[in-house]
């Protein structure tokens, strides 16, 4: 029975004394991981049943856990955590350093812990405790899937604790293990006949399918490309786009990450209340001369986006808008959000657009960042980071970063797609 939880992540312990956490807890974890109540009450009294330090203890366990969560470092507590509000606390803890947290509950039957309870010499806690304790886990426990953890496992008996095996995964952006070397791709916008330039530029050589259409591109000998978010939009071809993305990610040749036209084409395809502006217009329109079978494989593939990638041991983020150092390999809606959407003041300028606080300029992460969303006519390199976003769709360029070599190829555009509601650059 595995129970699977990120690597970098905050382990929440439910069960009533008695239950076997600890027991649990040391069986799959190593100590260094394990913050234990017990214990920090121990290390702030000589009598370990003195409960005036329980608060204080805590907010020991609190300080530590949070220390530990702010390196990335998987961290368990072992309390009894039957109260929602102690959960909660611990919820806000992970989403405060952008992880998940994960619960893990042992609601073995009331019988049993009464059993192990009155077996235990070193601390009688009585049955009336242990059935206060069980009381607040049933009335709390149906609402377990609300109070924002990211996994919940549930073991109702020994037999499923024996079995259970602990199974640690990588958060969805870190591919540290991935070492490149990378083509990186600024924003395509729906410009297939650039794309298709381009990709020949870098090296790969198309794949078409018996209509013609380039489905895949196999690429130079041990290389990948990344794409940076919004492929589709704006430009003549979008769906030509997707299908070409679509076959190198399949086929491992390619990596890409969500941009903000992407998350709303798809609340479009979902039905949702989405104005049809910026391009996503022209999308739906081109989408709608395709299947529904296309279109939902367009709709899944958008879905299965992650908001950013750590790549070559750390070295290497992408993300559509840029990232800061914190959000690095982190997770959650603040994450998500930046790496969209980037910072803004909350003000438009005199076209109507956000007015973008600019990030790059306060960066000093050691990873470098590369990044599109806001069209620049010229390349220029801030504190170990750079847009690739040169407004091909706006009669600009596209382009890549060859990674590590650090060199710039472009290919210009056929022609504007579509005109800017100000001038790039």
């Amino acid at each position: 029975m595995d129970l699977v939880l990120p690597k970098s992540s905050l382990v929440v312990l439910i069960g009533v004394s008695g239950a076997g956490k600890s027991t649990f807890a040391a069986r799959h974890f190593r100590p260094t991981e394990v913050l234990s109540s017990d214990r920090f009450r121990a290390l702030l009294s000589d009598d370990e049943n003195d409960q005036n330090v329980t608060a204080d203890a805590f907010d020991v366990l609190h300080y530590i856990a949070g220390k530990r969560l702010a390196a990335g470092r998987l961290t368990v507590v072992d309390a009894t955590n039957v109260k929602a509000e102690d959960r909660a606390a611990l919820v806000a803890l992970a989403k405060q350093h952008h992880l998940p947290a994960v619960a893990i509950v042992l609601d073995l039957p009331q019988r049993l812990i009464q059993q192990r309870t009155a077996e235990r010499q070193d601390r009688d806690l009585g049955p009336d405790v242990t059935r206060r304790q069980a009381d607040h886990l049933r009335r709390t426990l149906p609402e377990l899937d609300c109070e924002g953890f990211s996994r919940i496992h549930l073991l109702h008996s020994p037999e499923e604790v024996d079995r259970a095996r602990v199974v640690r995964e990588p958060l969805p952006s870190d591919l540290r293990e991935r070492t490149g070397p990378f083509d990186v791709i600024g924003d395509v916008h729906g410009c297939r006949p650039e794309l298709e330039s381009l990709l020949g530029e870098l090296g790969y050589s198309l794949v078409r399918d018996a209509d013609g259409r380039a489905v895949d591109a196999m690429p130079p000998a041990g290389r990948t490309a990344v794409f940076a978010g919004d492929l589709v939009d704006r430009g003549p071809d979008t769906p030509g786009v997707l299908r070409l993305a679509m076959g190198m990610v399949a086929a491992g040749h390619a990596l890409v990450v969500s941009g903000n036209h992407e998350y709303k084409l798809i609340r479009a395809l979902d039905g949702g209340k989405v104005k049809l502006t910026h391009g996503l217009e022209k999308t739906m329109s081109q989408l709608g001369e395709w299947d529904e079978k296309f279109r939902a494989e367009v709709r899944d593939f958008c879905a299965g986006m992650v908001d950013h990638y750590v790549l070559d041991g750390g070295n290497l983020v992408v993300a559509h808008a840029g990232l800061p150092e914190p959000y690095h390999g982190r997770t959650g809606g603040r994450v998500r959000s930046f790496a969209l959407y980037g910072d803004t003041t909350g003000e438009r300028d005199e076209y109507g657009l956000p007015i973008r606080l600019p990030w790059q300029n306060d960066y000093r992460g050691e990873a470098t960042v590369l990044y599109g969303h806001t069209p620049a006519r010229e390349h220029e390199w801030t504190n170990n980071t750079l847009c690739l976003d040169t407004g091909c769709v706006f009669g600009g360029r596209l382009t890549a970063l060859r990674y590590p070599e650090r060199e710039l190829v472009s290919v210009p555009a056929e022609q504007t797609y579509h005109e800017p509601k100000r001038p790039f650059g």
